[in-house]
């Protein structure tokens, strides 16, 4: 079934688990770069996450997107956790920032003029995204439909406490964000925003 004849109100629980959280196992390639979309929670999960494989060797680079800001300091996403990473002992020449992105369709959009401006596109061929699971297939699908077709991704995902593929079902609020990313998914794919796909739901 394409992603846009999906019904999302007609899902089982095992059904949205299999969708989201079933095509994002790391396959551990190295890359060029590890691309961080931000979120309310990069700062405390998506980071330590990013340099973890900074750290082992998987790319040499991390660029953090995103403008957003989710605090009185008012500063965006992408500033947050750069500032992380560099307190925690990442060298600045490593980290790339794209700073005015508002959602996930412009964080690729927007990254690409800063990873073209860093490797020239061309040359680019590996990229390793961390993001929540329930984030990873919209992330991946969105970038396959704007990035150039020769590049490639790693899918490293990681969760908050209360959206863990054992647990999001079980909150309110948890099960809420889940089921809003597959509405959105379904909807993305309907209005040609992202790429349409065969997806297994059995």
């Amino acid at each position: 079934m394409r992603l846009s004849q999906i019904m999302p109100n007609q899902l089982t629980d095992e059904q949205i688990t299999k969708l989201l959280y079933h095509s994002t196992t790391d396959d551990g390639k190295a890359g060029d770069c590890i691309f961080v979309p931000g979120s309310s929670k990069a700062v405390e999960y998506k980071v330590p996450k990013a340099l973890q494989l900074y750290r082992e060797g998987r790319a040499n680079k991390l660029l953090f997107s995103g403008g957003v800001s989710w605090d009185a300091s008012q500063k965006p996403e992408a500033v947050m956790m750069r500032e992380r990473a560099l307190q925690l002992g990442i060298p600045a020449k490593d980290i790339l920032t794209e700073e005015q992105s508002l959602h996930t369709k412009e964080n690729v959009l927007a990254s690409l003029l800063i990873l073209d401006r860093a490797f020239d596109l061309h040359h680019l061929h590996h990229l390793i995204i961390v993001t929540s699971s329930i984030h990873s297939l919209r992330v991946w699908l969105t970038m396959r439909t704007y990035m150039p077709p020769w590049i490639t991704y790693s899918l490293a995902p990681v969760d908050d406490r209360s959206t863990k593929e054992e647990n999001w079902f079980v909150s309110p609020h948890s099960r809420k964000r889940v089921e809003a990313e597959v509405h959105k998914l379904v909807h993305y794919a309907q209005i040609g925003a992202i790429l349409d796909e065969e997806q297994s739901l059995e």
